[in-house]
Formats: structure tokens, sequence, C-alpha cells
């Protein structure tokens, strides 16, 4: 019997490690590194383990104390783990007095993030983006990594007598960053032209956490067909689609999820693409209401918004998922105080998020759940910026109605 060559990719073994500040619950730690571990399996890792320490800043040195990464380094060792992945940005300094201990790759938040980025990256705007983001994130980390580069210098007159190798790199990739940025700036220009050339037609984006629910929305409303897929940041490149609900005519954006500590470098390099969340006149928060830390998932969202000039959009929240939603029913002579877990869709709607200032809506556009009642609120909200922004169609809306 002949034996077949296996060429099935073998998942890389990680571990993670994450840090319990004074002010946060247990819980809460664990949700913010099953998010990590989600990130891990977006980015095809296998976590085999998971490493916290109580401590309420990270050590400047090694992030953990000597005696935590002692163990972090001897499971290593033991499991043959390829590399460890820590959820915090960390400094190269870190890096530096890491590596040794633990001899094998060491990744942080920030890199694992854009390593994903790379992989979804289907354009030659979005790949421009995410390579100048990691260019960023790689200057002050310079390790020898850009060595293969040099060939592709002048050759006579390109290096200076007495010139170190770090310098060379450091040259090197601060030429390509300035590149990057030429070539964003023409895309840039070209998006600007288009956007403008769409007119005054009425802007709607779809915002949210990631994994939230936006594509699989964009598909329901726009009859398009958007990739959409349970992972993180399975959109990368933004979609822009002309809707039509009943006579009125809009363009409907999906856009980039957001997460928590988004990269600075990708908010910088991203700054196209988030323009047409900063551009749009009406936004659609989507918010996964199944998820476990939702609240925190909107302070995170509504927080980025302010960061690029957009909190002060008229807003819808539209709360998805509800066909996921658990929970533990309580006993009737159960006095204990509700919780999230024993709260089910009805007492979801009269909590803080039913009465939100904004419009709130529950819906599941897995299982097609309210998405008629969403589309009426869309409508009359889409309707009201168009009455302002043209008065004279005031009468015509009126007889379609």
């Amino acid at each position: 019997m002949v034996k077949l060559h296996d060429t099935s990719v073998q998942k890389e073994k990680v571990v993670l490690v994450g840090l319990i500040s004074g002010r946060q619950h247990e819980k809460q730690a664990n949700e913010y590194l099953d998010e990590l571990e989600f990130l891990a399996d977006t980015s095809g890792a296998e976590v085999w383990e998971r490493f916290c320490q109580r401590s309420d800043n990270p050590h400047p040195a090694t992030f953990v104390g000597s005696g935590k990464l002692q163990e972090i380094a001897d499971f290593v060792r033991v499991h043959a783990i390829d590399a460890v992945i820590f959820d915090d940005e960390l400094s190269p300094t870190q890096i530096r007095n890491i590596e040794p201990v633990l001899e094998c790759k060491i990744l942080d938040r920030t890199n694992l993030i854009l390593d994903i980025f790379a992989r979804r990256a289907q354009t030659a705007h979005s790949k421009t983006q995410v390579e100048l983001a990691q260019c960023k994130y790689m200057l002050p980390r310079l390790t020898r990594l850009w060595t293969h580069l040099e060939r592709q210098q002048g050759g006579i007159g390109t290096r200076g007598p007495g010139e170190s190798q770090i310098e060379t790199d450091r040259r090197i990739i601060l030429e390509r960053i300035s590149f990057l940025k030429g070539q964003l700036e023409k895309i840039d220009s070209q998006m600007t032209v288009q956007r403008r050339n769409r007119g005054k037609m009425v802007r709607v984006a779809l915002v949210g956490y990631t994994n939230a629910g936006k594509s699989t929305i964009m598909n329901l409303i726009s009859k398009s067909e958007v990739f959409a897929e349970n992972k993180l940041f399975a959109t990368l490149d933004t979609t822009v689609r002309k809707v039509v609900i009943g006579n009125l005519p809009f363009l409907l954006t999906d856009t980039v999820g957001f997460i928590r500590k988004l990269p600075h470098h990708l908010v910088e390099s991203f700054k196209s693409t988030l323009d047409e969340t900063r551009e749009a006149d009406l936004l659609v928060h989507v918010v996964d209401i199944s998820h476990p830390g939702s609240e925190s998932q909107v302070d995170v969202v509504n927080k980025t918004l302010g960061e690029i000039g957009a909190a002060d959009k008229p807003m819808i929240y539209l709360f998805n998922k509800t066909d996921a939603l658990t929970y533990i029913e309580k006993e009737d002579d159960d006095l204990s105080p509700t919780t999230k877990e024993n709260m089910n869709l009805d007492d979801w709607k009269q909590s803080w998020i039913g009465k939100h200032q904004n419009i709130s809506l529950f819906i599941s556009a897995k299982q097609k759940t309210n998405i008629e009642e969403f589309k009426r609120v869309l409508y009359e909200e889409v309707k009201n910026i168009h009455i302002k922004r043209f008065p004279f169609n005031d009468f015509l809306y009126q007889v379609c109605d």
C-alpha cells in the first residue's frame, strides 16, 4: 500500500499570556483571553494553554514576573510550543528580554491582529494599508529582519562608510514607508473622487465590533454577496452598495470591525477606509447581544467612533444574534439580583439597552427575525435625512407613503 504524502498544514501550537489588573474581575480577564484565543484561531493557530498573572501594570522588562515567565518557559519546552502570544503590545525591550527565556516565537496582540489583516487583505488598497501598518509596527523592533531587501538598493553609493546593519535596515523600512504612503495618497484621492461622484445620496454605514454580523446584515438589506464568516475581521475591504427600500434609494456601507486595543498603526493606515464612517449620514451600530462582553464591546466601538470624529452621528443600535441569546431561568423563589446570565430577550429590552436615547432594535440576521421592522425604521430615518436635504421632495414621500 502506497502511503500518500500528508499535505495538510499543521497548526502552530501557541500559549496565551494575559494580566489581571486589580480593577478587573477574573471573569473579565478570561473574556479578554477568549477573544485573544479567537484571534489566534482566526490566524490558524491552536491554543494549548493560558497563563494569567494578577498585576496592575505589566512588568517593564518581561511583561510578567520572572517566576511566571519561567513557568511559561517550562511549559513551552515540555510541549514543544511554537509561539507565545501576549494580550498587550510588547515594547522592544520586553521582546529582547523574553526571547532568550522562552526560546520560541514571541507575538503580541498588535502583531497578531496585523497578521490577520495581512491574511484577509484582498485588494491593492487594503494590502497597502496593512503593509504600511506592519512597517510602522516593525520600525522600532528591527532585528535585522529586512536584510533580504538590501539587494534591492541601488548598489554603489547607497550605503555610507561604516553604516551598521541596523541603520541600513532602518533606512530601508523608512523608504518603504514613504513609498507606501505615496501609494495610499494616490488611492485615497481616487476614493475621494468616487465618494464625490456618488452625489448627495444619503449614506448609511454599518459599524460595530468585529464578528457582530455586519456583513450578514449587509447581504440581507442589499441582496448582495459580501463575504461573511464566523471569524474575526472576515471583512477588511469597505463595501458600498446602493439600496432601495420602498421608493427611497440610499448608499449602505459595510466597514471593517472594531476591536479592543485596536492598534493605532491600523487606525492611521486605514484612514481612507474610516472616512466612509466619518462621512456617513447615519450609523447602524451592530451589537452581538449574545456575547458575554457585549456592553464593553459597545463602549469600545463608541470610543473608537469618538477617536475618528464620528461620535456625533445619528445612530441606530441594532442588537443582533437574538437567536443565540442563552439564559438560565431563575426559580420563582430566587431573590438573588438579576444578572446577564439569567436575562431573557424581554429583560434585555427593558434594560438600559432598550431604553437608550438612540433607537434600539433586536434582530437575528441568521434567522431573519425582525428584519422587516429594521427596514421600516431604516427607511424612516433615511427619509427624514433626505427630506432635510431635499425639502421639495416632501410631498412625494407623503403621496408614496
